[in-house]
């Protein structure tokens, strides 16, 4: 059920107290033997609080020693770029990651204090440098908790691949990051004040702006004298944006360039928190309204991986129905790409892009939430498209090299505006044609509070779970935990049937379980799937 200020602007007893925030993380030190205070990486990176002792100081120097140890392992020895959003706690942890980096003797490429670095930026120049140097590879640091609510942090590593570290990595560096919280003495570290000379300042910002006539058709946005509105929520985009309106010849208007690390400007989301997640109708109810000031307009998340789409026709479109809209235009318009190439989903994903997958001949590849699972494609060539419900998605350059290998809410954005200057056609209007041709989806997810232990519960639901041989009055065809895609756990189980399917697993960015379920019959159909999910995760988590 919605808060009932859900859609509504923040208020003053809403906000973070930053100040407490921020002293928090240096004044709290975790307990290593604390499950709750233990460095935990989920489906990108580990977030916490720094009021909840799960994002502190030590939690950070800690993660960082770990990847200096396990990159040197992995023999990279490049430089390694580091950036941070505009989250209150983003800003002492780059310091602190900093601070160990350069103790370390690890080569530093750092934004200065005062700008902003979206992820993909971050990814482009990884991919840049091992693309052009002759020298060892180099890796990376997002100092980010994404779309996460004012008080949370988070940080996660990019390895030579430019993409999310893998399992495998990221298992191996929280497990030492625990080791070392609990024997800090293997800790090097110098203070920030002493390095400061040391760090190499990285311009991340010029180039990966520049670059993007290589993966989109700036040059007909620009000659189509779309009016675009782009809304960074007070996220690392705000400086892209306003480069972009500068540089590029297109019409478009830097919507809100405020940062504030208390987001005060924000509509509260469905939950009555504060959260920049660019999906949600409820914290993108601003731009809704403002919606016919534009031909188009977006959103970006805190760290600008995610994207939203708002059109005068629609307002905000279902992630998965930009989604299949993308797919479709790019698939049609992007000749240099291998007929070979695949398109790349999360099986969370709306079945109505397997229909358009079918109708285009391409290979359709299913993967877990997360992602990581799309890196390899993406850098192969092998996927031409990797996207996840949750509005994260990215693709190849018009070449078919690869572009990032994260998400990219900036690029995602931008093409919004492509589809409509190209076609003369907005990506809700497409959206309506393929719906006219493959039927209606129903699609929507739900959210719950859980524990760590809860969450660990549902990671490891299985088949056996499920008794029903029914849902929703149909009968069950397949009960997935593994992708089809790649044989990955799914972290949780999916249950389909001919018209609809339900996938429950825990959240690997918050304290939350979440339930996938789409009908392509109707809203009731919808219910009924939703309710039976429930049910079963209920019983799971006891």
């Amino acid at each position: 059920m919605a808060h009932p200020r859900a859609g509504t602007p923040a208020q003053e007893s809403d906000l973070v107290d930053v100040d407490a925030l921020l002293a928090a993380y240096h004044d709290l030190t975790p307990d290593p033997t604390n499950p709750d205070q233990q460095v935990v990486f989920g489906t990108s990176g580990h977030r916490g609080s720094s009021l909840d002792t799960a994002f502190n100081d030590l939690h950070i120097a800690a993660t960082t020693q770990a990847i200096v140890e396990y990159r040197a392992q992995q023999g990279t020895a490049g430089p390694l770029f580091i950036g941070k959003d505009t989250h209150a706690l983003s800003e002492p942890a780059w310091r602190t990651a900093i601070e160990v980096l350069v103790a370390n003797g690890v080569a530093v490429r750092a934004e200065r204090e005062d700008e902003y670095t979206p992820t993909p930026a971050v990814s482009r120049a990884i991919i840049r440098h091992n693309r052009e140097a002759g020298g060892p590879h180099a890796d990376g640091i997002v100092v980010t908790p994404s779309h996460n609510p004012p008080r949370d942090g988070g940080f996660k590593y990019n390895p030579p691949t430019g993409g999310p570290a893998d399992t495998d990595a990221t298992s191996w560096i929280a497990g030492r990051a625990n080791a070392l919280m609990a024997d800090p003495r293997a800790i090097r570290r110098r203070s920030y004040e002493a390095i400061a000379a040391d760090v190499e300042r990285y311009d991340y910002k010029t180039p990966y702006c520049a670059e993007l006539t290589s993966v989109l058709d700036i040059d007909a946005i620009a000659a189509s004298g779309l009016h675009i509105g782009a809304d960074p929520l007070g996220g690392a985009s705000v400086q892209y944006w306003a480069h972009l309106a500068e540089t590029t010849g297109m019409d478009l208007s830097v919507i809100n360039p405020t940062v504030d690390p208390t987001w005060r400007f924000m509509t509260l989301d469905t939950d009555g928190k504060i959260r920049m997640d660019c999906s949600s109708p409820d914290a993108m109810a601003s731009l809704i309204a403002n919606r016919s000031s534009f031909d188009i307009s977006t959103g970006n998340d805190a760290d600008s991986d995610r994207h939203g789409i708002v059109t005068p026709d629609a307002g905000l479109m279902n992630p998965n129905a930009f989604l299949a809209v993308a797919i479709q235009y790019l698939f049609g318009h992007r000749s240099q790409w291998s007929a070979d190439a695949g398109i790349g989903k999360t099986l969370v994903s709306s079945s109505l892009i397997d229909r358009v997958s079918d109708k285009l001949g391409r290979r359709l590849v299913e993967v877990p939430v997360g992602f990581k699972w799309f890196v390899p494609g993406l850098t192969e060539g092998s996927l031409g498209f990797g996207g996840e419900e949750s509005a994260g998605a990215s693709f190849l350059e018009h070449s078919g090299r690869t572009w990032t290998t994260d998400k990219d809410g900036i690029l995602l954005a931008l093409l919004a505006s492509e589809i409509l200057a190209v076609t003369g056609t907005s990506p809700s209007q497409h959206y309506a044609a393929l719906e006219a041709e493959f039927g209606k989806s129903y699609y929507a997810r739900i959210d719950a509070e859980a524990s760590r232990a809860q969450k660990a519960r549902l990671s490891k639901l299985g088949a056996s779970d499920v008794s029903a041989t029914e849902l929703a009055g149909e009968p069950i065809t397949s009960i997935l935990t593994e992708a089809p895609g790649n044989g990955a756990a799914i972290g949780g189980v999916k249950v389909t049937t001919n018209s609809a399917w339900f996938a429950a697993r825990p959240s690997g960015t918050e304290d939350k379980y979440k339930i996938y379920a789409e009908s392509l019959k109707d809203a009731g159909h919808l219910a009924q799937v939703q309710e039976q999910a429930k049910a079963l995760v209920d019983r799971a988590l006891g």
